[in-house]
């Protein structure tokens, strides 16, 4: 587990993400469970995120439409 969270703090964070699953896809101890855990937590990607690359690709396509029908 020292190893995963090296790597994450080293900027590495799918190498962290991957050994933290690798860990919990064995039988791990319960504090290697947690810290696991902890680490797949820390390292997800916020919801939010998501909502503005969707808010931010539909002004995108807007703005393209008008200038379309501007210079057609």
């Amino acid at each position: 587990m020292r190893a995963a969270w090296a790597r994450k703090d080293a900027g590495d964070v799918a190498g962290a993400r991957r050994d933290a699953q690798r860990i919990l896809a064995g039988s791990p101890s319960p504090e290697d469970r947690e810290r696991a855990e902890d680490l797949l937590r820390a390292t997800e990607t916020p919801r939010a995120l998501y909502g503005y690359a969707l808010l931010g690709a539909l002004i995108l396509a807007v703005l393209l439409g008008l200038a379309l029908t501007r210079y057609s």
